[in-house]
């Protein structure tokens, strides 16, 4: 059974960072793509990040780039998301997602085939 858990959401003031964790398991991700995405209240999944588990490349949403990376760690399973200079409009539920994306990534939600609960992050003003 797949299972991603995401953890290291929480409050920071604008301007700071936060790191996300995403734990993966249950089958090998190899030609894999992990993806981030996020939703703010009232508005719909916005894609943010993706990484291809095999080769490592990354692909970014324009609103995040400079300021967002993520990477992995194949020993232990997991993704992270670097998040600096939050903003405020940065606030949302960040979830990890996981899925073939024919071997490429995906900003579509329904490219991916498993998600994540979900963790708040909150950039205050």
């Amino acid at each position: 059974q797949v299972q991603l858990v995401e953890s290291g959401g929480g409050l920071v003031p604008a301007g700071d960072s936060l790191r996300l964790s995403c734990a993966a398991s249950g089958r090998s991700f190899s030609g894999w793509t992990m993806g981030w995405f996020r939703q703010a209240p009232g508005k719909e999944r916005e894609f943010v990040l993706a990484i291809m588990w095999s080769s490592g490349r990354t692909y970014g949403a324009d609103s995040v780039k400079g300021r967002f990376t993520n990477s992995r760690d194949n020993a232990k399973n997991t993704v992270y998301l670097q998040m600096n200079s939050l903003d405020p409009e940065d606030t949302a539920v960040y979830s990890c997602a996981a899925g073939p994306c024919g071997g490429t990534y995906s900003r579509d939600p329904s490219g991916y085939s498993y998600w994540g609960q979900g963790t708040q992050v909150t950039g205050s003003s």
